[in-house]
């Protein structure tokens, strides 16, 4: 069962956040906790929105995405920031369905794309999206400023 994310879900959110993170070997990056998640996915102005999968009453998966925009189509977009199902969970179309809850809602809300990344050593997913009719954009790369690069760039490094 596929349904929206609520803030009961925050700590079983912020633990498959680190389990995602634990899984693409981006552990030390993970600030997640349940208050944040609390507080970014359900409290924030403009906040991103979440589906949960669910198996027997348990959260064993789930997607983050928000609306961007494109200039080209003059349309907005949604950006799957994560799917995550748990490993003993897999296989059992619960990614499937919450990639396909997403599109329903990028269709739904008028949106021209629906866009997320993937690890490039990650062939699994690779596999998978592909799988589901998505196209993998080679020529681009994506670019990140950070921490104190970012303090810089904003001009507020003092």
């Amino acid at each position: 069962m596929i349904r929206p994310g609520r803030p009961a879900d925050a700590s079983t959110l912020a633990e498959l956040i680190r389990e995602l993170a634990r899984y693409e070997h981006l552990e030390h990056e993970v600030a997640a906790t349940a208050d944040a998640v609390q507080q970014r996915l359900f409290e924030t102005p403009h906040h991103p929105e979440v589906l949960v999968a669910e198996e027997e009453g348990k959260v064993v998966g789930y997607a983050v995405y928000f609306e961007n925009f494109s200039t080209f189509l003059m349309r907005p977009g949604i950006f799957l920031e994560d799917v995550f199902v748990l490993p003993a969970h897999r296989r059992k179309g619960l990614g499937r369905a919450l990639l396909s809850a997403v599109a329903r809602i990028a269709v739904d809300r008028g949106c021209g794309r629906f866009e997320w990344m993937a690890l490039d050593w990650n062939t699994l997913a690779d596999e998978f999206y592909r799988s589901h009719g998505a196209e993998r954009l080679d020529p681009w790369r994506m670019y990140r400023v950070t921490g104190a690069a970012l303090a810089k760039l904003a001009g507020r490094d003092s």
